[in-house]
């Protein structure tokens, strides 16, 4: 009987079909989760399913390609996902309109601290040069960030987790900490967790008001822009050779 199940189990994890709704119960356990504890950001579906799946991985003994290769679906969401965020958008245009100054001024200061706090702090705790070009362009999207990581010379999967990470800590302490700054005014909340936490930022900010996550689908976006320009730009002039 045991010799029956280990069978049926390798068939299953070699299933796309396993993989892909490993990840989808993941993420509704881990929202039912957030919901029943009130919606404290600690308890962030994202990284709540993200240590679920790490569990789950580690406990069968799957490898994250062959992961990967059945929860790819999911992955590929992520193009309409982004697209989807042009609703709100428009819902906002003439806000945005009024803020164009603002917003211009709010991304160049984000996207330039981001990276620029990043650098510093490694630098201090003494990451190698590979390492801090992995580094820099951490807030932003994960596509955007490994094209520009493997383009200045960093590590490209190492980026990607970084910008997991930086995602997630956004969308967990960034609320707080502009509560605490006393900083209300939703169309800067939206920039703050645009520019800072990408797409996980995003989200998050949809959450808290609608207006918030309009900005905060515009920074992310332009952000992403901002930081391909720029950050090749300060990795020259910061870290030559």
């Amino acid at each position: 009987m045991s010799g029956d199940l280990a069978g049926l189990w390798v068939y299953l994890a070699t299933s796309p079909l396993a993989s892909l709704t490993a990840t989808l119960v993941a993420y509704q356990a881990a929202s039912w989760l957030w919901a029943r504890a009130g919606m404290t950001p600690l308890l962030n579906p994202v990284l709540l399913s993200v240590v679920m799946l790490v569990a789950f991985l580690t406990a069968t003994g799957t490898d994250y390609r062959t992961y990967f290769a059945g929860a790819q679906f999911v992955h590929f969401l992520l193009g309409p996902a982004v697209v989807a965020l042009a609703i709100p958008l428009y819902r906002q245009v003439q806000t945005l309109r009024q803020s164009a100054g603002a917003v211009v001024a709010a991304l160049l200061a984000g996207s330039v601290t981001a990276a620029l706090s990043a650098l510093g702090i490694a630098w201090a705790l003494g990451a190698t040069r590979r390492t801090l070009l992995s580094l820099a362009p951490k807030s932003v999207t994960t596509p955007i960030a490994m094209g520009i990581s493997e383009a200045i010379g960093g590590m490209p999967s190492l980026t990607a987790v970084l910008v997991i990470l930086t995602g997630i800590t956004g969308a967990v302490a960034g609320p707080w900490l502009l509560d605490r700054l006393r900083v209300k005014d939703p169309r800067a909340q939206g920039l703050a967790l645009g520019v800072a936490s990408h797409g996980i930022g995003t989200a998050r900010a949809l959450h808290l008001d609608e207006v918030a996550g309009a900005f905060a689908g515009l920074a992310m976006g332009l952000n992403g822009l901002a930081t391909a320009v720029l950050v090749p730009l300060l990795v020259h002039w910061l870290l030559p050779g």
